[in-house]
C-alpha cells in the first residue's frame, strides 16, 4: 500500500460532475480533489458502449498515474456504459487496490426512500436510458418500484449554451415531462440522471405537476462517498487532505474555465490535458 496520500479523482466527460464535485467539496472540504473533463470527446451519451468504456478507461487511467487511489465516475454515460467492466476487468490487473466508484449505485439505494406512490421517473441522456442501469439497479434494491424512462436529448446542450435559464429551454423542458407522465401519472419522484440537469431544476420543478420530489445526485452521492471512506478507512487514510481542488480539460481551458463557472458556482482556473 503506497505511504503518500493522494486527492480523489473525479471524472466527468465535460463540466457536469462539477456540480457533483461541488456537493462533495462542501460535504467533505478537507480532502484534495483532481477533477477532469474529456471536453474534446464530449458528448458521450450518443457514443457506444465501446467507445465510452475505451476513453472512460484511459481517463481512470490517467488517474491512476496522477497517484488517485480513489477515483468517482461523476458521469452517468460513463457509469452506466463503463463502470463495471472497469470494475471487474481492469481494476484487477491495473491495481487491486485501488478503486473507482459511480454515481448511480447511490442514487439507485435511496431513490425508492422518497416515493410514496410507488412509481418513479427517470430523466437522463440517451445512451443512459438505453443502457437500463437504472430499471436494473433499482430493482436490486427496490423489487416493487416501478421505473419510467426519458431520455431528453436536447437538455444538455441547454445547458451548455447558456440557454437553461431562457424562455427557449420551457418548450424542451415541457415537452420531456409530458412525455414521461403520460406513461404514468402517478410518478411522485423525479430522479435527475445527468449532472448537467441541476441547473435545470427550477424550470423542471415548475412544470412537474405540484408536490413532485426532484432529486439531484450531487448531495446523495457526497453523503455516500462519506460513509464508503468511513467504512473503508485504509483508503481514507491514503486521502490527501489541504483542502484543495485542480482543474484539467481535454479541450480549451478558456471554454472549461467559462463554463465551469457556471456548474461549480465559482470561478476556477484549468489546466489543458493531452490524451494519446
Amino acid at each position: 500500500m503506497s505511504s503518500v496520500q493522494q486527492p480523489i479523482g473525479v471524472f466527468d466527460s465535460g463540466y457536469g460532475g462539477l456540480t457533483i464535485l461541488k456537493e462533495l467539496v462542501k460535504t467533505l472540504p478537507e480532502y484534495d480533489y483532481l477533477y477532469m473533463g474529456d471536453n474534446a470527446r464530449a458528448p458521450y451519451g450518443p457514443r457506444s458502449f465501446d467507445t465510452v468504456y475505451h476513453y472512460t478507461l484511459q481517463c481512470v487511467q490517467w488517474f491512476f498515474d496522477q497517484g488517485c487511489e480513489l477515483v468517482v465516475l461523476a458521469c452517468n454515460t460513463a457509469s452506466a456504459k463503463a463502470l463495471r467492466t472497469v470494475q471487474q476487468k481492469d481494476l484487477p490487473k491495473i491495481d487491486s487496490k485501488k478503486r473507482v466508484l459511480g454515481v448511480i449505485r447511490p442514487t439507485t439505494e435511496v431513490i425508492g426512500q422518497y416515493s410514496k406512490s410507488g412509481s418513479v421517473g427517470i430523466l437522463g441522456t440517451t445512451g443512459t436510458v438505453i443502457s437500463e442501469s437504472y430499471p436494473i439497479e433499482i430493482a436490486k434494491f427496490f423489487p416493487s418500484l416501478k421505473v419510467y424512462q426519458e431520455a431528453c436529448p436536447m437538455w444538455v446542450p441547454l445547458v451548455e449554451n447558456h440557454e437553461y435559464d431562457k424562455p427557449g429551454a420551457d418548450y424542451f423542458i415541457q415537452q420531456h415531462l409530458d412525455r414521461l407522465f403520460r406513461q404514468a401519472p402517478d410518478i411522485d419522484t423525479l430522479l435527475l440522471a445527468c449532472t448537467h440537469y441541476p441547473l435545470l431544476l427550477e424550470k423542471i420543478q415548475a412544470f412537474a405537476p405540484a408536490g413532485t420530489i426532484v432529486l439531484s445526485q450531487g448531495m446523495i452521492v457526497a453523503a455516500s462517498l462519506k460513509e464508503y471512506l468511513h467504512r473503508h478507512p485504509e483508503m481514507e487514510q491514503r486521502c490527501s487532505k489541504q483542502g484543495t481542488q485542480t482543474f484539467y480539460t481535454t479541450d480549451s481551458v478558456v471554454d472549461f474555465d467559462n463554463h465551469a463557472s457556471i456548474f461549480f458556482g465559482e470561478k476556477l482556473r484549468s489546466k489543458h490535458l493531452e490524451l494519446l
